[in-house]
């Protein structure tokens, strides 16, 4: 019993260790891509072709050092870190139960609680920065796409007759029933990965840098990092819904390149048409596929 645990943590930390490996060289991959589109040179310097440049900037970030007079976070915003470092852990928890073929039954349920916890983190961390703008808006925004999110994990529920996420191999999966699905699903991650077109929480892209401005070293490198850390266990997620087990590999390079593409074209949308379009056609729209389906 007790092996068993330890394997099972040993393991998690692996993963861990390996997403965060994606990470890296996702980290340079956008800013590559985000290079070519801009017509400009990326990242060349460190290693060949830039290739280490992402383990140059963790280093730089890890060295770095904070006067603590001068910093305006409270235990809130650093709770916050700690908090999204353990959201992190546990999605990779369910990626590490999915390789290796033992997701529970309730798997997406799970996943669905975790991606709410992800953004109390958010907001505790401009609250703790006395941001009240990223209060208010985090907030009622979370509410409108996680709405959008719920009821699409519901039809997953429905289609499948299972929450399972190892059960989810057949070639028909949700795409082939609504792709128009996958374009609801695209935009809800977006927003929960807090990526620019649709990072309305505080349109951090827009100011200097947002409420990460008051974080330094471990503390910003732990923001930035699970954030991308996220935005592969959701193109992961993605792919195995949508299109199933033997499709995954090429469809979360899609997902990645789709998360790059849309922060390099994408213009912004105003918050009010976002808001008005979510409520009034998506959520609609989805709830109609429910009732059609039950």
């Amino acid at each position: 019993m007790l092996v068993g645990c330890l394997l099972e943590i040993l393991n998690l930390f692996l993963c861990f260790i390996l997403v965060m490996v994606f990470v890296a060289f996702f980290i340079l991959s956008e800013r590559k891509i985000l290079s070519y589109i801009q017509l400009r040179k990326g990242p060349n310097k460190v290693g060949l072709s830039g290739l280490f440049q992402s383990f140059a900037d963790l280093i730089k970030l890890v060295l770095k050092f904070k006067i603590y007079n001068t910093q305006l976070r409270g235990s809130i915003s650093s709770f916050s870190v700690y908090l999204l470092v353990i959201i992190s852990f546990f999605y990779c928890s369910l990626y590490s139960a999915w390789l290796g073929n033992n997701s529970s039954f309730f798997s997406v349920l799970f996943f669905l609680i975790v991606t709410s916890l992800s953004g109390y983190s958010i907001l505790g961390a401009g609250w703790g920065s006395s941001n009240q703008v990223l209060f208010i808006r985090a907030s009622f925004g979370s509410v409108t796409f996680e709405a959008c999110l719920m009821g699409l994990l519901l039809i997953l529920g429905v289609y499948f007759y299972s929450y399972n996420l190892n059960s989810y191999n057949s070639i028909f999966n949700l795409f082939f029933f609504s792709p128009y699905l996958y374009f609801l699903w695209l935009i809800s991650i977006l927003c929960e990965t807090n990526r620019t077109r649709f990072d309305y929480a505080e349109s951090e892209s827009d100011l200097v840098s947002g409420f990460n401005t008051e974080y330094c070293n471990v503390f910003f490198t732990c923001l930035f990092a699970c954030e991308y850390l996220i935005i592969y266990i959701m193109s992961w997620f993605s792919a195995i819904i949508f299109f199933g087990e033997g499709l995954s590999i090429f469809f979360i390079i899609f997902n990645f390149f789709f998360f790059i593409w849309s922060r390099g074209t994408f213009p912004r949308v105003r918050y009010d048409h976002f808001i008005s379009f979510m409520w009034k056609y998506n959520l609609i729209f989805i709830l109609l596929i429910l009732l059609c389906l039950f």
